[in-house]
């Protein structure tokens, strides 16, 4: 045999021994996690926060999903002309179809509805809950429709999107999915936002209906302001135009006296690792709060290849217990801020249709360090002394499984 030969079979070899090595982690540890379920042990949404005037705008924000969804329903309900919603996921439970329900209702009354929802996304809800009457204007969401489409990178992306504009005049958007987990045992954020502003939200919408419905479906789109104190970005893997991803490393590399991450998933690109970590090199007090157990058990484990390099450089990193912590946020000396459908991976920045709200004003600024405080008492900070300590076994699973990043 042919050194050549030898060598190709040598890498073949350490390929399968690789992948072996990554599917052991992730079952051992999938099985473990099993036997450790969180258990809620905090009461959420006793956060009250007031309602903010911006401009000619009015804007809520939400920490709770059970006082979200009511205020949603309300502004359904109350819908005069239209109703455009879209949702990454989609429950069939109490709270899913009540909000079905009451969408239905407006559709029959004569109201335009608009829905859309990810389709694989939602492949464990009930089929019949996904059908709804021709009354309502539907789109079933799907990344490819021909097998070809998997080998073009803009054909894989979710629409990982949270949307919801009444006659608009009313938007949403944040990081809540549409169930009753994510209302009454998550910690999320949204916003609500009524006034001039949702005018964006709704042309938002409509540029992603149009994108992927027949010339004959598709909406006339509005005229949308361009707010300095409140902006759009969204997200287009058709068009590789990944602005959240800038917005970030634009916020961090200015930021000068503290900068408060929220996200899941912590699985950041070179580039906007080495923002956060050039601010804390240069004296920024840069915290970042993740959940200490996700509802994804392989992110959590890349998450972690991550932590050394942080805590080394001065990052701090708080982990939430107790409930399940979904925010994407993050607020910067007290002036800017962010709450979106974005996380921290690769997925999310330069892969999803994701949709982010960039507020600058100091009164939101000042609501989200506020609730970044009150769930700081629900998390643990990890110190570095602590992690460099953790298990030799540990450590291994970590590096057998660090070449999965830009999957996730």
């Amino acid at each position: 045999m042919s050194l050549t030969a030898r060598l190709e079979d040598g890498f073949f070899i350490a390929v399968a021994i690789i992948l072996t090595l990554q599917i052991v982690v992730v079952a051992s540890s999938a099985v473990s996690t099993r036997f450790r379920r969180r258990r809620t042990s905090i009461t959420l949404g006793q956060q009250s926060l007031s309602e903010l005037s911006i401009r000619h705008n009015r804007v809520q924000i939400f920490t709770y999903g059970v006082s979200l969804y009511e205020s949603m329903l309300a502004d359904i309900r109350a819908a005069n002309e239209s109703i455009c919603i879209e949702s990454f996921i989609w429950k069939g439970d109490a709270i899913g179809s009540k909000i079905k329900d009451a969408i239905l209702r407006k559709a029959q009354d004569g109201v335009k509805v608009y829905a859309v929802f990810d389709d694989f996304a939602n492949l464990v809800v009930a089929r019949e809950f996904k059908k709804f009457p021709s009354s309502v204007h539907l789109l079933r969401y799907k990344a490819w429709t021909r097998l070809w489409d998997v080998f073009d990178i803009r054909n894989l992306a979710r629409d990982h999107r949270k949307l919801l504009v009444i006659d608009r005049k009313i938007g949403y958007s944040g990081g809540y999915n549409i169930g009753d987990l994510y209302g009454a045992k998550w910690r999320d954020t949204h916003v609500r936002i009524e006034g001039e502003a949702a005018k964006n939200l709704y042309s938002s919408f409509v540029d992603f209906w149009n994108e992927h419905v027949d010339e004959k479906r598709r909406l006339v789109k509005s005229s949308a302001s361009l707010l300095p104190y409140m902006r759009l970005y969204a997200n287009d893997p058709k068009r590789l135009m990944f602005p959240i991803r800038s917005m970030y490393i634009e916020a961090i590399d200015v930021a000068i006296e503290r900068i408060l991450l929220t996200t899941p998933y912590f699985i950041p690109d070179r580039h906007v690792l080495s923002s956060l970590v050039g601010a804390a090199r240069r004296g920024v007090d840069v915290r970042l709060m993740v959940p200490e157990q996700s509802n994804h058990l392989l992110a959590d484990w890349l998450a972690r290849t991550y932590f050394t390099d942080c805590l080394r450089q001065g990052i701090r990193i708080f982990l939430y217990q107790a409930a399940m912590i979904h925010a994407k946020t993050a607020t910067i000396d007290g002036a800017w801020t962010t709450v979106g459908t974005a996380n921290l991976d690769r997925l999310s920045l330069v892969g999803n249709y994701e949709l982010n709200i960039e507020f600058i004003h100091p009164a939101v600024a000042q609501q989200m360090e506020e609730v970044f405080a009150d769930d700081l008492q629900h998390c643990r900070e990890l110190l570095l002394d602590e992690w460099v300590r953790r298990p030799l076994v540990q450590k291994l699973g970590e590096l057998i499984l660090s070449p999965l990043w830009p999957f996730l």
